[in-house]
C-alpha cells in the first residue's frame, strides 16, 4: 500500500474528503519526524515506537571493487512494533 491508496482508504472508512485526510497523515508524520528529531520516543499504545538511534562508524567494502571505505557515524530512526501489533500479526 502507498501513500495514495493510504488516503483513499482512510478517506472511506471516515467519510471524510481525501484532501483532509492527506493533510491528516501529513501532518501526523511530519509531527513524528521533529519528535524523533529532537530526541523525544512518539509511542502509540497497541502499535509501536519510534525513536532514533546512534550508529557507529565502521569499514565497509565496496562489493564492485572490493576497495575498503570508511562509513561515517550517523543517526538512524528505529521503530520498534508494539506487542498488540505482534498479536495481531500473528
Amino acid at each position: 500500500m502507498n501513500k495514495a491508496q493510504l488516503v483513499e482508504q482512510l478517506a472511506t472508512e471516515l467519510e471524510m474528503t481525501k484532501a483532509d485526510c492527506e493533510r491528516v497523515i501529513d501532518g501526523t508524520l511530519d509531527i513524528i519526524r521533529k519528535s524523533v528529531k529532537k530526541g523525544d520516543d512518539v509511542t502509540m499504545v497497541g502499535f509501536g515506537t519510534f525513536t532514533r538511534s546512534k550508529r557507529k562508524a565502521r569499514t565497509g567494502r565496496n562489493p564492485q571493487t572490493g576497495a575498503s571505505i570508511k562509513i561515517p557515524a550517523c543517526t538512524v530512526p528505529k521503530f520498534r512494533p508494539g506487542k498488540a501489533f505482534k498479536d495481531y500479526l500473528n
